[in-house]
């Protein structure tokens, strides 16, 4: 359940590691996207159940940009011991996390609350180059 899942607001520090980046500016970059996110973290081991959940968490988030905001955005992604991270950044506001899944009949609004309820946790940090939506998956 969303509420049960960690999730912050906090000043974004840069991942600790070097993260392998790829930007996106237009809907037609998104299957190239997924392709990045499923290369990046199968080879830093998650399993291939887990590198779906991961691939469509992003591509949640970056079609979320897309909509939203102007200017695109960016893809970091990295490994820390036994944790694989991807941060989304981009120039929108601040998302707010915590939603319940929208009702069925709903038109829209369940990227963010699937992103919730597929990824170990989720962080909305402020950083100098924009918005970072921050999500965790375990290997």
């Amino acid at each position: 359940m969303a509420a049960d899942r960690p999730h912050a607001h906090a000043v974004a520090d840069e991942p600790p590691s070097v993260p392998d980046t790829m930007a996106y500016e237009v809907a037609a970059d998104l299957r190239a996207l997924r392709a990045f996110v499923c290369h990046g973290a199968t080879a830093r081991g998650l399993s291939a159940e887990r590198v779906e959940l991961l691939a469509l968490a992003v591509s949640e988030l970056a079609t979320n940009t897309l909509q939203h905001t102007t200017g695109g955005g960016q893809v970091r992604l990295w490994a820390e011991g036994d944790q694989v991270f991807c941060d989304v950044v981009d120039q929108g506001p601040a998302r707010t996390l915590g939603r319940e899944m929208p009702a069925a009949n709903a038109v829209r609004g369940r990227g963010l609350a699937i992103v919730e309820q597929i990824c170990d946790e989720v962080r909305v940090l402020a950083a100098e180059d924009g918005t970072v939506v921050r999500i965790r998956l375990s290997r």
